[in-house]
This record gives structure tokens, sequence and C-alpha cells, in this order.
């Protein structure tokens, strides 16, 4: 039973290629894929996203005034 075992562990299916070795692949082309549909919802909550980025950034900027001394 055990030398049955072995054997079985000994045989490995797989074989590992490093990319360094391996041969240049097919790329995909992004040519013929048009402009993506987006949903209402997702352009709403893409929406929301800037507007909190935006201000975020307002807040980081008037923050760093506040440092700086230059706003009282």
């Amino acid at each position: 039973m055990m030398s049955t075992l072995t054997t079985n562990m000994d045989f490995h299916p797989y074989s590992v290629v490093h990319p360094l070795d391996d041969g240049p692949e097919q790329k995909c082309g992004t040519e013929d894929l048009g402009r993506m549909e987006i949903t209402r919802s997702v352009k709403i909550s893409l929406l929301v996203l800037r507007g909190y980025l935006l201000l975020m950034m307002g807040m980081l900027a008037y923050h760093v005034l506040n440092l700086t001394g230059i706003l009282h």
C-alpha cells in the first residue's frame, strides 16, 4: 500500500514554465471593442464618486492652506 502511494505522488501532471523561458503570447486587440455601455445607476455612482473626490481634495487644500498660515 505504501509503495503505491509514493509512486503516485511522484507523478507531476502540470509543468511550470518561467515567463522568461516561455514564448511570446498573442495579445488581445481592443480596436474592435467600441464604447462600453453603462447603466444609469453606474453613471450616478461614478458622478457621486467624482464629487466625493473633489470634495476631499478641496478639504485637503483648505487644510494645507490653513496650516501654512495663509488662511486665518
